[in-house]
């Protein structure tokens, strides 16, 4: 089990959590979880115990010249840190690992008792996904909750998926037993350029997260990254006849049946992100 001892008092904790694997196409989510343990400064709490969760036939450790040309080996596991967040006027948790090959019900109870530990009040799961979406428009982001509170109070969706599901879908199901709200932002990663990075897709999410959390988050490089990557993903499309038709395909359905990007509420929200960023509030 994981152990906290002498972990800091945090100030009304949300916890956000992404996890190599099967949930994370184009390790979009795990990206933008790095991302924010970059730019917050996040100091590290604990690990999981790999032995617990990991087969390294599968996931495997590896090998680094450390300092003075020494060699060190790294092993698979789960990290988690937390970074102060004054201007919020709350902490939060970052929980960044690879999904387990075992023993997932023992994985989930660790994660609750770090939630049980830190007092987490929140937690917010990220996820990708491999879709029919075209990489020339915006990336369709997904929020839901099997929490009805939740989904009531932050105008998400209520989860109705049946079929198979990731580690991200049995820590939500377990936070929802255990009475901690819970819910889980989803992106839409085009499936004909599968291969990581994803960086428009990581955007997306963590564009998502300064919605949730009312704060700017400092994007660095990677608006400019999410933009070589279109062109790139362009230049591969026109090179091959067969994708650009199936592109164009795509993009005229994703026109006809819908235009995020044109909405009231879309607009709104782009216009609240360019005001936190300037460093003031959005008008009433």
């Amino acid at each position: 089990m994981i152990e906290l001892d002498g972990f800091p008092e945090l100030v009304d904790p949300l916890l956000i959590a992404a996890f190599e694997g099967w949930n994370d196409a184009g390790d979009a989510a795990t990206s933008a979880v790095e991302h924010l343990e970059d730019v917050w400064a996040t100091t590290a709490l604990t690990e999981m115990d790999p032995e617990d969760y990991y087969d390294y036939q599968v996931n495997r450790p590896t090998v680094a010249m450390g300092d003075g040309g020494r060699r060190t080996v790294s092993w698979p596991t789960t990290r988690v840190s937390f970074a102060r967040l004054p201007d919020v006027g709350r902490d939060v948790v970052l929980v960044r690992g690879i999904e387990p090959n075992m023993r997932w019900k023992q994985f989930t109870g660790e994660i609750l008792g770090v939630c049980h530990e830190l007092g987490v009040e929140m937690v917010v799961t990220l996820g990708a996904l491999l879709a029919d979406s075209p990489h020339s428009r915006p990336v369709p982001v997904t929020g839901t909750s099997s929490d009805e509170a939740v989904s009531r109070s932050l105008h998400l969706e209520t989860s109705r998926y049946e079929g198979p599901t990731g580690i991200v879908g049995v820590v939500q199901d377990a936070c929802t037993r255990a009475g901690v709200p819970a819910l889980s932002i989803w992106a839409a990663v085009p499936h004909y350029v599968a291969q990581p990075p994803c960086p428009k897709a990581t955007l997306a999410l963590l564009r998502h997260i300064e919605d949730l959390l009312n704060v700017p988050i400092p994007l660095g490089e990677l608006p400019e990254d999410a933009r070589a990557w279109e062109r790139g993903v362009d230049e591969l499309a026109a090179e091959d006849t067969e994708v650009a038709e199936y592109v164009r395909s795509l993009e005229e359905a994703k026109d006809l049946t819908e235009a995020p990007e044109a909405s009231g509420d879309a607009i709104a929200r782009e216009f609240e992100r360019y005001l936190r960023r300037r460093g003031d509030d959005p008008a009433p």
